[in-house]
């Protein structure tokens, strides 16, 4: 892994991902100020603590930045204890730890899709067509881009708002929470389907399985800080 103090690209199995500048910040100042809390570099940050709850989690995962609790993160060298827990959960298989997906069919509408993400709280929904196969994914923003201004929006059928199955992220269930985590940073989104493709090539279905996310990826990191 390599670090150009700006940008930071990690080196995976041939796959470089390109992190963050608010990551990169966040390597700098835990590198100067260690050991420093999350609240501290929220502020220093000029933003609110949950705001890079992600990107610290993330951080730590990948080995720049350490925790301790009740002490704060220190630079990557300064906890083998807790590496030595996160490294094995990194190999995790996704299926192992993937969520129920939240999914409505593409005939849904708007105003239906607002209410799941409400009911759920969720900040995107997975939509599937008729045999349940991937149809595309739906977010907080795509429904806000199509309600401003627009007093018909509810009735707009979701296959006319959502990001199309071509161009979701998916992951499969046998690939590991290392490459999920790395997925979702490469492509800046905050969770991917988890999917089983099968029948022929001239017509795959793409069934819809699960869901990981950055949120199911700090939990597992939680656990393995918690334990050292």
């Amino acid at each position: 892994m390599g670090y150009n103090g700006g940008r930071v690209a990690v080196f995976r199995e041939g796959t470089t991902i390109e992190l963050t500048s608010r990551q990169a910040e966040i390597i700098e100042l835990v590198r100067k100020h260690a050991p420093i809390t999350g609240e501290r570099i929220a502020e220093l940050l000029g933003v609110t603590r949950p705001t890079i709850r992600s990107d610290l989690g993330l951080l730590v995962m990948l080995g720049y930045i350490d925790a301790k609790p009740k002490v704060g993160y220190f630079a990557g060298s300064e906890s083998r204890e807790a590496k030595s827990e996160i490294a094995p959960r990194a190999e995790t298989r996704v299926r192992e730890v993937m969520g129920v997906p939240i999914v409505l069919l593409e005939t849904a509408t708007v105003s239906d899709a607002i209410v799941m993400l409400f009911l759920e709280n969720v900040g995107n929904l997975i939509i599937v067509d008729a045999s349940g196969s991937l149809a595309g994914i739906v977010s907080r923003k795509d429904l806000l881009k199509v309600t401003f201004n627009n007093p018909q929006a509810s009735t707009v059928p979701l296959n006319m708002v959502m990001t199309r199955a071509p161009n979701v992220i998916t992951i499969a269930p046998d690939e590991t929470v290392r490459e999920a985590m790395g997925r979702m940073i490469q492509h800046e989104v905050d969770g991917l389907p988890v999917v089983e493709r099968s029948g022929p090539e001239a017509a795959p279905r793409t069934e819809v399985i699960g869901r990981i996310t950055k949120t199911t990826v700090i939990k597992l990191l939680y656990e393995a800080i918690r334990l050292t």
